[in-house]
């Protein structure tokens, strides 16, 4: 058994004349968290439903536990759940008749299924709403009911596709805790995302895409690193003494310094001893300071100095699925 749970090499989708994927490359080892991370419209989801069946690519191969995704596509909906970025649940069927119809469309026993669907209610906190109709529920509970489904058959390899959107803060805090659980537990995960928290917060490892190109490979803080590490953000007083301030603090910094107004911020190395001096330099020079500080850079920072533009920026969408239920991915 190979040690990565899914495989992709030079995946290339079009749709026409627009090319979707230019060549994506993907490896996602067995019982860790990938993060597929990139903007609306830069080929996230259109990656995701080509590895769990749901597309064709147009040249390139996958596989996806160990099983190609074109030859051998029942095997992989087999191994796989994937839940997609709106709640493919029935709204007029209660929390335990959704997950015991998807049990159904497995195939699988239905004393299994009654015990499953138990254990999934209460793994994902909805044992009191079980036997209300789904439409009643809230978003994060959808959310809830949406990934318990895709849990139904046990899979050891899970797809989440901007699994988040349209959730309140609490909700999705919620479901990082979940997601968590289920690879603790040993799932492999595959997450799409264009919120860098999420990545920051999931990842052991990120994949930046951006017009269907891998533009960035590594973890979290290699990626950061990437952009020169830490930053000092200062706020002087005075306008007027911005000039002041770039020349006292020029032996320390170790890239280009900007200033906007009275906030100035630069590249630094050296960790919190850095401040001591700063603070000393800053002194010497007579440049008064109203607030100082050092600031590890985010994802954001990363992606807009490897893009030109922030992961949340509006792209133009990918191609939909004809219905929304198609996302499902092993439910046949």
């Amino acid at each position: 058994m190979t040690d990565n749970a899914v495989e992709a090499h030079g995946l290339v989708k079009e749709f026409g004349d627009v090319k979707a994927l230019n060549g994506i490359d993907l490896v996602v080892p067995r019982g860790s968290v990938v993060g597929l991370l990139g903007p609306n419209g830069s080929g996230k989801t259109t990656t995701v439903r080509i590895l769990a069946t749901l597309l064709k690519a147009t040249s390139g191969s996958a596989k996806v536990a160990g099983f190609d995704v074109r030859k051998q596509a029942d095997d992989v909906r087999r191994s796989i759940g994937l839940t997609g970025q709106y709640a493919a649940v029935d709204e007029f069927l209660t929390g335990r008749e959704n997950l015991r119809m998807f049990g159904g469309l497995y195939h699988l026993d239905a004393n299994y299924v009654k015990t499953r669907s138990d254990e999934l209610l209460e793994k994902f906190d909805l044992t009191d709403a079980a036997n209300r109709p789904a439409k009643t529920y809230s978003g994060g509970m959808r959310r809830r009911l949406d990934l318990a489904a895709s849990l139904i058959a046990k899979p050891g390899i899970l797809f989440l596709d901007e699994p988040t959107t349209g959730l309140d803060p609490r909700s999705r805090i919620g479901l990082w805790n979940v997601i968590t659980e289920l690879v603790a537990e040993g799932t492999t995960v595959l997450l799409t995302t264009q919120y860098l928290d999420e990545a920051d917060q999931l990842a052991d490892d990120i994949v930046v895409i951006d017009h269907g190109r891998v533009i960035a490979h590594g973890t979290s803080g290699q990626l950061k690193d990437q952009i020169g590490g830490d930053r000092l953000e200062i706020v002087v007083q005075d306008e007027d003494q911005a000039a002041s301030a770039i020349t006292a603090l020029a032996p320390l910094v170790s890239g280009e310094a900007t200033i906007d107004g009275t906030h100035y911020s630069a590249p630094v190395a050296g960790g919190s001893p850095v401040l001591i001096e700063a603070v000393r330099a800053l002194d010497s020079a007579g440049v008064g300071v109203a607030d100082i500080g050092l600031r590890r850079p985010t994802l954001d920072d990363v992606f807009l100095s490897l893009t030109g533009h922030s992961a949340e920026e509006d792209q133009v969408p990918e191609r939909p699925e004809p219905a929304e239920r198609s996302r499902r991915g092993g439910r046949r």
